[in-house]
């Protein structure tokens, strides 16, 4: 047997200060394992898994995610930019975002059933075709992000900012929302919402 394709575990280590950037790693498993300041920027984390990780203050700008399995995954002030989370494991794919900036990510046809995301900005982020029942969007910037058939039913966007879309176009079902920020159901109408 090769003992190149054999998958190596790593269970309850931490990883601190570890620099990945632009590198590849491959046939890994981590189960609750933490990482602290690291690079993970560039590197390609295809088909290796996490589950019941916790990533503190590490960087995963333009990382390669390609049938990664992330799952009960928490990013906690984390750069998450630009990455491509629709090509993820779809069986081993459940996260939690703390003060992290997803910008210019996509999770294009993801299930975020739950998801929460608290004090993220989520700038120019896809959530074209994905499912968000339930998810909630905590002091989130959504400026620029995308939902078009997106499942939006329950979804928490009551301290949310700067999002706009089209209900007629997403199921919004029991979605919620404060009355301050109602404007951005309107915003394809292009009408002038007086605040005074």
């Amino acid at each position: 047997m090769n003992d190149s394709n054999e998958t190596t575990v790593h269970q309850d280590k931490t990883f601190t200060g570890i620099n990945y950037a632009e590198k590849r790693l491959e046939n890994r498993e981590f189960i609750k394992c933490e990482f602290i300041n690291c690079d993970f920027s560039k590197s390609n984390l295809s088909h290796n898994d996490f589950m019941d990780c916790h990533f503190k203050q590490c960087n995963f700008s333009l990382t390669i995610v390609t049938g990664t399995g992330f799952k009960d995954v928490t990013f906690t002030d984390c750069k998450v930019l630009g990455i491509d989370f629709s090509k993820c494991n779809k069986f081993l794919f459940s996260f939690h975002f703390e003060q992290s900036h997803l910008d210019y990510s996509t999770f294009y046809g993801a299930k975020l059933r739950k998801t929460k995301f608290t004090d993220c900005s989520l700038k120019e982020t896809d959530f074209e075709e994905s499912d968000l029942t339930s998810a909630i969007f905590h002091n989130c910037d959504l400026s620029g992000a995308t939902f078009v058939r997106s499942v939006l039913e329950k979804t928490d966007f009551r301290t949310a900012r700067n999002f706009s879309f089209d209900p007629s176009v997403n199921k919004v079902k029991q979605a919620k929302f404060s009355a301050q920020n109602l404007a951005g159901l309107l915003y394809h109408y292009n009408l002038d919402v007086d605040y005074n």
